[in-house]
C-alpha cells in the first residue's frame, strides 16, 4: 500500500521546479491535522529540509502577517539565492535567530499558511491534511497543554479567515486524511 507521503512525492516527481531550481512542497491544513507527521516522512524519505511555520509566526496572533516572513524566506529561494526567516521564540515571546536556508532541490514547508496564496507561484505542490475536529483538538492540547485552550480558540478563528480567504483546500492538489493511512483525492 502506498503511504501519503509516497502520494505526495509522486506528484511532486511528475512536476517541474517552481522555486529557482528547487521544487516546493507546501503541507497546511488546520492545526492538529497531522501536518508535521507528513513532513517528517517526506523528509526521512527525501532528505529534504522541513520548515515549520510555528518558527514563523509572531505568536498566537501571527497567521495573519505570516507573509513578510514568507517573502524574506521563499523569493530569494525562486532566484536560486539562499532565503531567510527570523524564528520565534514562544518561550521569550519575541523574535530571536535569523535561520539561513540555502537553495535545495526540494523543500517541505508546513503549517498552517504554508499553502499562502500570495505564494501559490512558487509552490510545485499543496497538500492539505485534515482530521475531524474533536481530533485535532485532542491532539493540539496534548501537545500544546490545556493551559493553552484559550489561545487555541483565537488561533482557530485567526486559521478559519486564512483558508476561507486563501481557499487553501480547494486550491490544494491533493488532500489527505490525517489518520494514519486514509486518503482522499480533491
Amino acid at each position: 500500500m502506498i503511504t501519503n507521503a509516497e502520494r505526495v512525492l509522486e506528484l511532486v516527481d511528475d512536476r517541474p521546479p517552481t522555486l529557482g531550481r528547487g521544487r516546493l512542497v507546501c503541507i497546511d491544513g488546520p492545526a492538529g491535522s497531522g501536518k508535521t507527521t507528513l513532513a517528517t516522512e517526506v523528509a526521512e524519505l527525501t532528505g529534504a529540509p522541513v520548515v515549520h511555520m510555528d518558527n514563523l509566526y509572531e505568536g498566537w496572533h501571527g497567521l495573519p502577517t505570516i507573509g513578510r516572513q514568507l517573502d524574506r524566506l521563499l523569493r530569494p529561494l525562486s532566484r536560486n539565492r539562499s532565503g531567510s526567516y527570523r524564528r520565534w521564540d514562544w518561550y521569550e515571546g519575541r523574535w530571536a535567530e535569523l535561520v539561513v536556508v540555502p537553495p535545495v532541490p526540494l523543500l517541505v514547508l508546513e503549517g498552517v499558511g504554508a499553502g499562502s496564496r500570495t505564494h501559490d507561484d512558487l509552490i510545485t505542490t499543496l497538500v492539505w491534511v485534515e482530521v475531524p475536529e474533536d481530533l485535532r483538538l485532542e491532539r493540539g492540547l496534548a501537545r500544546d497543554g490545556a493551559e493553552l485552550d484559550e489561545y487555541w480558540e483565537r488561533w482557530a478563528v485567526d486559521e478559519q479567515r486564512h483558508f476561507a480567504e486563501d481557499d487553501t483546500r480547494g486550491r490544494a492538489d491533493l488532500v489527505l486524511d490525517g489518520r494514519q493511512g486514509s486518503t482522499t483525492r480533491p
